[in-house]
């Protein structure tokens, strides 16, 4: 199940919402949004429940372990690590690394058949990051085991993130209250990030889909930008979206994630950029690897060599490919331009943009691409291919359709910085009005009332548009399936 379907936002999300919001006594709670996780989970992997579970168990005992027997904890912490990238390397990366030795050596070894659990990637790292601040004694070590599987299954943050460390949400586990602002933040949230996945980026992706998916004959550089720049559109705000919508949950259930992206697209450097996109990653990394291999401390070379090491596997992380690795490289090879060049951090700010925009745009190419060898034809294509035929002619105007003109619009007006002013309307209209409507001027009353009319209006609006547009299209990828 995933938060942009019907079954989630029409029946599975109003039954746990009702149900979590009858029921006053916080212990129950948690067990309801624990069954709620695993019948979530359970709904698209009903075998991986066990070893979501199973890697509950495994760290509920390693992390116990540590805090029991301080003198050994490195040893346990070392075991624990190698049976959570264990684990995670034999679902999501042994049919990789058959296949690529088969490659290499022209062997014939058998490629096991390993269907991927979905979200492994984050649960494990939430998991590892849990055990690891357990050993650096940052966290006390939770006692029930319930309370862990809470945050490790929480079905908001489950299958596409954000990557939530336990520090941040342990207080919540066991002592939180529904406040009304905080639910109509919740759903505002959520709300806001279902357009974007559901009016936005399948809009998008679906030309993205088209024009990489084309023979390659009709590709020239003007189809190929067009589907650059909606894939890179698409993943932004299908990733934001979701993790939009995990925010708005948790919210609702009266948790607080904290951001996962601010407007990368705005970025001047890739290293700024880095600092915008999948915030819960880049933060994990640098925590829980890019500071304990040395960070930036043993001089400008090993830090660079530590920067290789954390962008390999960053795109390594986000799927069993080479083009997810090349594009990882990409990015670590330009923040290491820049650290050498820092003229490359200060050019002026609209050559900045646009500097980061291409860097971005063509490594997601090679990101989107089916294979290496897909993926440079296509960026050959962007940069060199200007002839024109009837083929490609065709396959441009073909999807150029009024609703993907005006998605696309949308979607780039979206990636300036118009949030805050979103979040002060909805302040003046809800947050601000609790303690002042009786002593305010009857003007002032009227236009908050107002404003709230229009802001429901518009939700529902946003809202009844998605559930038409999932009722009447199947297309509606899930595309974090990989990672």
């Amino acid at each position: 199940m995933i938060f942009s379907s019907l079954e989630f936002v029409c029946v599975f999300l109003p039954v746990v919402f009702l149900l979590y919001s009858i029921i006053p006594n916080l212990k129950a709670r948690n067990a309801l949004l624990i069954l709620a996780s695993l019948v979530f989970y359970a709904f698209g992997e009903p075998v991986y429940v066990l070893l979501m579970l199973a890697s509950t168990a495994l760290n509920y005992l390693t992390a116990r372990l540590i805090a029991g027997f301080r003198r050994h904890g490195k040893a346990i912490l070392s075991i624990s690590v190698v049976l959570n990238l264990g684990l995670l390397a034999f679902f999501k990366y042994s049919a990789f690394a058959v296949e690529s030795v088969n490659s290499l050596l022209n062997t014939s070894i058998p490629v096991p058949e390993v269907s991927l659990p979905i979200g492994i990637s984050f649960f494990t790292f939430q998991a590892m990051s849990y055990i690891i601040d357990v050993y650096r004694e940052r966290i006390d070590v939770q006692k029930n085991p319930f309370y862990l599987l809470l945050y490790i299954s929480f079905f908001p943050q489950l299958i596409a993130g954000p990557i939530v460390k336990y520090k941040d949400v342990c207080e919540a586990i066991t002592s939180r209250k529904q406040d009304i602002n905080q639910i109509t933040e919740g759903i505002w949230r959520f709300i806001f990030g279902l357009g974007k996945k559901v009016l936005i980026a399948n809009t998008l992706g679906s030309v993205a889909d088209t024009i990489f998916d084309s023979d390659p004959s009709s590709v020239n550089a003007a189809v190929a930008w067009l589907g650059a720049i909606a894939y890179m559109l698409q993943i932004y705000y299908d990733f934001s979206g979701y993790s939009d919508m995990a925010i708005g949950l948790g919210h609702m259930f009266g948790f607080s994630f904290n951001e996962n992206f601010i407007y990368p697209y705005g970025s001047r450097s890739i290293k700024e950029f880095w600092r915008r996109w999948h915030i819960s990653l880049s933060s994990w990394f640098k925590d829980y690897l890019y500071i304990p291999l040395g960070g930036n401390r043993k001089g400008r070379a090993r830090a660079c060599v530590n920067r290789i090491i954390v962008f390999f596997l960053t795109g390594l992380w986000h799927g069993a490919g080479f083009t997810f690795i090349l594009w990882g490289l990409w990015h670590g090879l330009f923040l290491l331009l820049e650290e050498y060049l820092p003229r490359l951090r200060k050019l002026p700010r609209v050559l900045g943009s646009i500097y980061t925009l291409l860097v971005v745009c063509i490594g997601f190419v090679m990101f989107r691409a089916d294979s290496v060898s897909q993926g440079f034809r296509l960026i050959a294509s962007m940069l060199t291919d200007f002839s024109f035929s009837s083929s490609s002619t065709s396959l441009l105007v073909s999807q150029l359709t009024p609703f993907f003109i005006v998605m696309l619009v949308v979607g780039i007006i979206g990636c300036a910085p118009i949030r805050p002013l979103a979040d002060k309307i909805r302040t003046l209209a809800y947050f601000k009005a609790d303690t002042s409507d009786e002593a305010a001027p009857t003007e002032g009353v009227k236009a908050r009332s107002t404003l709230r009319v229009l802001l429901c209006f518009a939700s529902l609006l946003v809202l009844s548009w998605c559930i038409l547009r999932l009722s009447a299209n199947t297309y509606n990828p899930f595309i974090y399936f990989r990672f």
